[in-house]
């Protein structure tokens, strides 16, 4: 790696380390030192984001500086305005060690094999490569789409290229964000659970239900679409369905198990979900593969896969840190303190609640916010009339909502990633997908709304 690279990857890991410790050790040296390197690494960061993480970073990073010089506040104290991003940012620093888990172990390569099992209707083919798509993008994030359409595109040559567009963003996207919402590797669901101190065990069933009723009016949906189409599988072949389930049955036990361990170190600890994650993430990656036998083989591979995805955070850690400084200081202003009757209004009427974060995080989707940052900002609000409302219901909406936007954001990484796969313009697959989008929001409010009627 070139000086600079290796120089990007040091600052990282160094800050991400730093911030682990001071959740142990809190002082005020330790804060002021996290934060001088907060700056240091948001400015270095700033010459190579690209794109629009770079716009809205700088927006974010002006708009800070500027709200910190009108209020007037001690200068020493901008250091300290960085820390709220730390924690999301440090999942990101260890999510490679599980990617190169699942590749090691050849995981994506036996569910790939299911797409290739005596596969002879379209409609299978979607509903089999949807299933693969939700189980792998648990474990690969955005790496499972690539893998699915170089293992499914060759099935599709009779179709014309504006059908297979449709098929892919629609059979990648919906299933990848489904996914998500019961991940607890995902930042947005970690997130959730801190604001509103829900607990996963109870978010986990519930989360699971609506993405089986949100999977399952995509299959009536697609049904209609591809029914009766034939596809011609140029590799087809029967597959050893024990072995694939073996590899399945490993994957949802050590994911069981993973779980566990983050929900009894949450509370030992005391300390918020999305740390218990981080925390332990890359040692139960290491038990993993040594439960594999593959130890050696893990750590040769992952050590220079995880320089190369560190190096590659540009991006986040520039919005993010920028973000992060923006939050911090327009909360201390009090500039938004006119919005909080309506929010006061909002946890009296859970409907109106409910459907105002279905509206917000749909609307910020298409301005170009991330979802993590929309969530950031809407938490100033919901942290005040968090002992009014009901947390489990509140928390569902926030995960459901908030991981819509990647199946139709023409922002999010995941639809650009596919775009450029597919040579296609990203508003143009939002468009395909935002209908879908509305209607899985929609059954979240209602089932967030029963469980209110039910137990709250």
């Amino acid at each position: 790696m070139k000086g600079s690279h290796v120089m990007r990857v040091f600052l990282y890991t160094t800050l991400i380390l730093l911030y682990m410790l001071s959740q142990f050790i809190p002082h005020l040296f330790l804060s002021y030192t996290i934060g001088v390197i907060a700056v240091i690494t948001c400015l270095i960061s700033a010459f190579h984001a690209r794109g629009l993480h770079r716009v809205t970073g700088f927006v974010f990073l002006v708009l800070g500086i500027f709200l910190f010089i009108y209020n007037d506040l001690e200068w020493h104290t901008f250091f300290l305005q960085f820390q709220s991003m730390l924690g999301l940012l440090s999942l990101f620093v260890v999510l490679p060690f599980i990617n190169s888990l699942i590749r090691i172990g050849r995981y994506d390569k036996s569910l790939s094999q299911l797409l290739q099992d005596r596969v002879t209707r379209l409609t299978s083919l979607y509903k089999r490569s949807f299933l693969v798509c939700h189980f792998l993008g648990v474990f690969l994030n955005m790496a499972a789409l690539p893998l699915l359409i170089q293992s499914v595109k060759p099935s599709l040559h009779t179709m014309s290229r504006d059908d297979i567009n449709q098929f892919f963003t629609k059979n990648l996207l919906r299933p990848y964000a489904l996914c998500l919402t019961w991940s607890p590797m995902e930042v947005i669901v970690s997130r959730s659970i801190d604001i509103t101190q829900a607990q996963y065990y109870m978010i986990l069933p519930i989360v699971l239900g609506i993405a089986a009723i949100a999977t399952g009016v995509d299959f009536v949906l697609s049904g209609r679409r591809y029914k009766e189409i034939p596809v011609s599988m140029p590799q087809t072949r029967e597959v050893d369905l024990k072995k694939v389930i073996k590899k399945v049955a490993q994957m949802l036990g050590m994911l069981f198990l993973f779980i566990v361990l983050v929900t009894i170190t949450q509370q030992i600890l005391g300390q918020g979900f999305l740390f218990s994650v981080v925390l332990l993430l890359v040692p139960f990656s290491i038990f993993w593969a040594a439960c594999l036998k593959k130890t050696k083989i893990f750590l040769s591979a992952t050590i220079p896969h995880w320089k190369v995805r560190v190096d590659g955070l540009a991006n986040y850690f520039f919005m993010f840190l920028s973000a992060g400084l923006f939050v911090g200081v327009l909360a201390i202003s009090g500039m938004l303190s006119f919005l909080e009757p309506l929010f006061q209004y909002a946890a009296e009427t859970p409907v109106f609640l409910y459907l105002f974060i279905g509206a917000y995080f749909l609307v910020t989707a298409f301005i170009g916010f991330h979802p993590l940052i929309s969530q950031t900002f809407l938490a100033e609000f919901l942290v005040p009339i968090l002992p009014q409302v009901a947390t489990l219901p509140l928390a569902v909406v926030l995960v459901t909502c908030g991981l819509s936007t990647i199946m139709y954001s023409p922002f999010n990484l995941s639809v650009s990633l596919l775009s450029s796969e597919l040579k296609i313009n990203p508003f143009r697959m939002a468009g395909w997908n935002v209908g879908y989008g509305v209607v899985y929001i929609l059954i979240s409010i209602v089932v967030a709304l029963g469980l209110e009627w039910a137990f709250y």
